[in-house]
């Protein structure tokens, strides 16, 4: 059974820093992309980050890039955002999912997590 359980979410203020985790099981993670998607409150999910199945390959949203950065621990099954330079507009439930390949859209997720909320608030 595929089981991806994201934690490290929180309350932080603007231009504050917070690190994600998704602990994997149940699948091959060294073989899969993995990816980071959002979802406001109120709206759709918005996909954030992708990393190929070795590391070295990783895309982002513009709306992201330059201050979350996204990694991968293959033997430990765990996949991780690092979150900085916060503003109120990141505020989301943040979900991990595995895919097949890389890429900068929302298909090809078939299983996901309960997701980790993170508020930016002064």
């Amino acid at each position: 059974e595929v089981q991806l359980v994201e934690s490290g979410g929180g309350l932080v203020q603007p231009g504050g820093s917070l690190r994600l985790s998704c602990a994997a099981s149940g699948f091959t993670f060294i073989t899969y992309v993995m990816t980071w998607v959002r979802q406001a409150p109120g709206k759709g999910l918005e996909w954030v980050s992708d990393i190929d199945s070795g590391g070295g390959i990783t895309y982002y949203a513009d709306s992201v890039k330059g201050r979350f950065t996204i990694s991968r621990d293959n033997a430990k099954n765990t996949l991780y955002l690092q979150l900085n330079s916060l503003k109120p507009e990141d505020t989301a439930v943040y979900y991990c999912a595995p895919r097949l390949y890389l890429a900068r859209h929302l298909d090809g997720m078939d299983y996901w997590g309960k997701g980790t909320l993170v508020t930016v608030s002064s």
